[in-house]
């Protein structure tokens, strides 16, 4: 008996050519996992993004909503473990392994991914090494999201009140930056910090500082700027995010609670100290304006 093969030929044949215009062209990408084949989502094409942001400045929240998107992959804070950020080498490996899909996260999709990124704190390595950065995204067409927070005294009681729950876990000896039950937000919102006066502007300005060199740095790669109060009072807000990336729109959605709302007077140990100091500054402002969710 003569043995019979049957031929079996690869269909290679390429991708169709994406309607694009021609501004486009070098933020649209078709990677090739080395982990896995893409299959039918291998002629899906890929945008890359980061987000940009600042510590306590609604980073997490907004990402859960990106996430939430069927298309949409963002890998998290990545670069908050040290040696991924050891030097430029370790960052760029880090960064291709990511946007090359073969990062693999909870936030990965078994759908087509058709934008994926990470968010980056600007103390993580991105203000040390901002020439090489800026030289990868311009190399890779990564466009940037800026995301900050206008009011920087709320900001600093996020932070001062997260840093007293990391040391003493008020929630049942568990540490949580976000929540996910607004008991669970009365808890860690009832710890009122105390903030130094003396150090209360300086301060404020450094945070402005930072954030301004940080534009400064990635003010040429296509970007968006966004604000945290912004996205809580305008929900349109995120259609521009997806417009910017170039996915479908869809209803975002997170289950994150707020933990701090209401009046500041309410959430400060010291109120009149603070009150006093910023009164009469660039910063008075920062004493009023609430977010009612």
């Amino acid at each position: 008996m003569t043995a019979s093969f049957l031929n079996v030929q690869v269909n290679n044949t390429p991708c169709p050519k994406p309607d694009l215009q021609p501004w486009e062209v070098p933020y649209v990408h078709f990677p090739k996992p080395l982990t896995y084949a893409r299959a039918e989502c291998s002629c899906t094409p890929v945008r890359y993004f980061a987000i940009l942001s600042t510590q306590r400045s609604g980073s997490g929240w907004f990402e859960t909503l990106l996430n939430s998107h069927i298309n949409v992959t963002s890998n998290g804070e990545i670069f908050s473990v040290k040696p991924r950020r050891a030097n430029i080498s370790t960052i760029v490996n880090t960064l291709d392994q990511l946007y090359n899909l073969d990062w693999f996260s909870s936030a990965s999709k078994n759908e087509c991914t058709a934008a994926v990124g990470l968010k980056w704190m600007l103390n993580q390595g991105l203000i040390q090494h901002h020439k090489e950065i800026m030289e990868y995204f311009t190399s890779k067409g990564i466009s940037v999201v800026f995301l900050f927070r206008r009011n920087l005294l709320r900001r600093m009681i996020s932070i001062l009140a997260n840093t007293y729950d990391r040391n003493f876990k008020l929630l049942n000896g568990t540490h949580k930056s976000h929540v996910h039950s607004p008991h669970e937000a009365k808890i860690l919102a009832s710890y009122k910090p105390f903030v130094n006066a003396t150090t209360l502007i300086p301060e404020l300005k450094q945070v402005q500082k930072t954030m301004a060199k940080a534009v400064g740095y990635f003010n040429s790669t296509r970007h968006i700027m966004l604000y945290y109060e912004d996205l809580l009072k305008n929900h349109s807000k995120l259609l521009d995010v997806q417009d910017f990336l170039r996915i479908p729109r869809m209803n975002l959605t997170s289950r994150q609670v707020k933990i701090h709302k209401g009046s500041l007077s309410e959430q400060l140990a010291n109120w009149n100290d603070v009150k006093r100091i910023l009164n009469g500054t660039e910063y008075e402002s920062f004493l009023s304006g609430d977010y009612r969710l």
